[in-house]
């Protein structure tokens, strides 16, 4: 079958592996992207799934936070010299704070109304196009709450007070001290910043996602030539190293790398002066699965895809 640029360009985005590479394995797989991710994997040639981590799009992620709740929001706009206009930094903010008032859904803050413009967020925004003179959008928000604790919240890459290029909330639930709770809770969320864990806890990621990473280590034990029994030791081992490079509580903790995130917690609880968990962290990324045109790029592409 026939493949294109695009999709050599997409899989390459997604693996960082050559492009002769990421044409070679959509060959083998009919063009099956996720297949391809497979079979580069296999071959040793792409480590995983960079999908999320390397598209992009431009704006802010902005924060709001109260006593016991915090919302993280993301608008978009075409250029990154509009993220620094202060007029757009003011409508971020704004929205930021308009969804600490609603229950955080996407909905919830789009139809909420947009202070002193007698408009909802969504209008406002579609009224700011013409002010600052690029397309906009509202893209999406979450709100995290506890019912004793604090959320903490995070700004990476900051462009002002609460406003920058990813945005981290963690919830932290305890009875104790919620200064010091928010004070470690902000160590994790720069921590989440850092690490972009799957899920919390083992138990929350997606079976799906299970099952790929133990179909592709399978396949690379048995390449060994080892037998069946030795091959499943080596399978467990390795999604052992696999849940603790993905799970937030197993992770080694970035503050301190000697101690996990579930430990560093424990040790946390003598300062808070109770028993503390964390219950939930939301990471927004600023234009994490939105396709930007690249065209020069796509230009080399298609010259080695007609080879």
């Amino acid at each position: 079958m026939s493949i294109s640029a695009a999709q050599v360009k997409e899989l390459r985005d997604m693996t960082g592996a050559g492009m002769m590479d990421c044409k070679a394995a959509l060959t083998e797989t009919g063009g099956n992207i996720e297949e391809a991710v497979d079979w580069l994997r296999k071959k040793g040639i792409a480590k995983a799934d960079k999908k999320a981590g390397r598209t992009a799009a431009e704006g802010l992620i902005g924060v709001a936070a109260d006593e016991l709740s915090a919302v993280v929001v993301e608008v978009n706009s075409e250029t990154d010299f509009v993220a620094r206009n202060e007029t757009f930094q003011d409508l971020v903010r704004n929205v930021a704070n308009v969804a600490l008032a609603t229950d955080g859904s996407s909905e919830a803050v789009a139809n909420a109304a947009y202070p002193g413009s007698g408009k909802n967020v969504t209008e406002t925004i579609k009224d700011a196009v013409g002010t600052i003179g690029e397309n906009l959008g509202f893209r999406r928000s979450t709100k995290l709450s506890v019912k004793s604790g604090a959320v903490a919240t995070y700004v990476h890459n900051a462009a002002a007070d609460n406003l920058g290029k990813i945005g981290v909330l963690v919830a932290i639930e305890t009875a104790g001290d919620a200064a010091k709770a928010r004070a470690f809770g902000r160590q994790v969320a720069m921590h989440v910043t850092a690490t972009t864990p799957m899920a919390l806890t083992e138990a929350e990621i997606d079976p799906t996602a299970i099952a790929r990473e133990k179909a592709i280590f399978s396949e690379q034990a048995r390449a060994s030539g080892k037998p069946e029994a030795i091959i499943e030791k080596m399978v467990e081992g390795r999604m052992r190293k696999f849940y603790e490079e993905v799970v937030l509580l197993k992770q080694a903790f970035v503050v301190n790398p000697d101690l996990t995130v579930a430990q560093a917690l424990k040790e946390a609880e003598k300062d808070i002066g109770a028993p503390a968990t964390i219950a939930a962290y939301v990471r927004f990324a600023l234009g994490e699965g939105i396709e930007r045109e690249t065209t020069d790029f796509a230009a080399e592409v298609a010259s080695v895809v007609k080879k």
